[in-house]
């Protein structure tokens, strides 16, 4: 009977100290109170995962070194003025106006500063924090950084007793690692005077597999999304473009939600799926584009005129052994998103297969991908 109950309080404490409750970590960490370290020297440059279309799981799963690589910037710049800018600099950093948009779960920031001098102190912005840029697009106003791993150590107090007394003897697994990308798209407003910004965070663990057997292993696969982590790095960035503390605060707490989303997955031409939207054109399309960035898509290019992405992604039935030996990139195929509006408050989105080979598993694809869409507005 003493060892039931002691296994039973051995159960509940370790079940305590890894079960988090997003709600309870943001009342408990406020806003500028979060402990965030980064470790550069534990950089991981080119770990590419595929979007999470679905819940993670071994599936998905690759081995860490097989990805590792040196990533050259791309250091184009949005004109001959964009050189002369130094980064971060004084007069840049000078108090401004951010102000903070917000429509369902995302917010993004609307800065009274032209996207060339956003552009400089988002990469000084990252560098602070000990990111480097892996990828950057100035045609489309988009920037990446590599992965770096977040390990913040829990102070034992929050533990519990038995897990404190136990913690060395577990150090190895407590220790398995998250590493942490961010994605920011800088566009311009309507005049180009002031420019939208929006940030994106893309995580990964390293779990263990077949834990205890003689077999264990630890494996790399997608993190859910830690929404109260990316809230406090939108607030460092708001600080950081020159909005005081407390105002910045204030403005992301008091955020209001300005309307609620309708959107469906449904049969298009071509038997390919569609999405639609209960919104206008420049909303739906502003929409799609938070999308992109949360399923960490590869967006080759845009073109507003005709409102349609371009977009690189590996399908599900190519997925195999060639994505887990030379990683996505390999088998990666071009497709076109494109943004239609059929009346004031209805815009369809489509599916697009530039190859026009218009195969079944493509098409089955269409769902999935559309799908995935969907969901980062439920």
């Amino acid at each position: 009977m003493i060892k039931v109950l002691l296994l039973a309080t051995l159960s509940l404490s370790l079940a305590g100290c890894f079960s988090f409750d997003e709600k309870e970590e943001k009342e408990v960490a406020g806003l500028g109170e979060r402990d965030i370290k980064y470790y550069s020297n534990k950089t991981v440059t080119s770990l590419e995962i595929p979007p999470d279309l679905t819940k993670p799981s071994s599936h998905n799963a690759f081995k860490l070194e097989n990805y590792v690589s040196n990533v050259q910037e791309d250091t184009i710049s949005f004109s001959d003025k964009d050189n002369k800018i130094k980064e971060a600099s004084s007069i840049l950093r000078a108090s401004s106006n951010v102000e903070v948009k917000r429509s369902g779960n995302r917010r993004w920031l609307v800065v009274d500063k032209k996207p060339e001098d956003v552009w400089g102190l988002a990469k000084s912005f990252f560098k602070d924090h000990g990111f480097a840029i892996k990828k950057t697009n100035k045609k489309i106003g988009l920037m990446e950084t590599d992965f770096l791993e977040n390990h913040p150590e829990i102070p034992d107090r929050s533990l519990g007793v038995i897990r404190s007394m136990l913690k060395k003897a577990i150090a190895a697994r407590y220790a398995l690692p998250i590493v942490d990308k961010y994605r920011i798209r800088i566009e311009p407003d309507d005049n180009g005077n002031k420019s939208e910004v929006y940030l994106s965070l893309t995580s990964m663990e390293e779990v263990l597999t077949n834990a205890g057997a003689d077999d264990e292993n630890t494996i790399w696969q997608s993190r859910p999304k830690d929404q109260a982590l990316e809230t406090e790095m939108l607030y460092r960035l708001m600080t950081f473009l020159g909005s005081d503390h407390a105002v910045a605060r204030e403005k992301i707490l008091q955020a209001k939600e300005e309307q609620k989303l309708t959107v469906d997955v449904s049969k298009g031409v071509g038997g390919y799926a569609k999405l639609v939207f209960s919104l206008n054109q420049y909303d739906t399309w502003d929409n799609m584009g938070w999308a992109l960035d949360q399923l960490n898509i590869d967006v080759e290019d845009k073109d507003v005129k005709e409102s349609s992405f371009y977009i690189n992604v590996a399908r599900t039935e190519d997925k195999g052994i060639w994505s887990r030996m030379f990683g996505d990139d390999a088998i990666k195929k071009s497709f076109q998103i494109i943004v239609k509006q059929i009346d004031s408050s209805v815009t369809e989105v489509y599916f697009n297969d530039l190859s026009e080979e218009n195969e079944q598993a493509t098409i089955d694809f269409s769902y999935e991908f559309l799908g995935s869409i969907a969901k980062q507005f439920k």
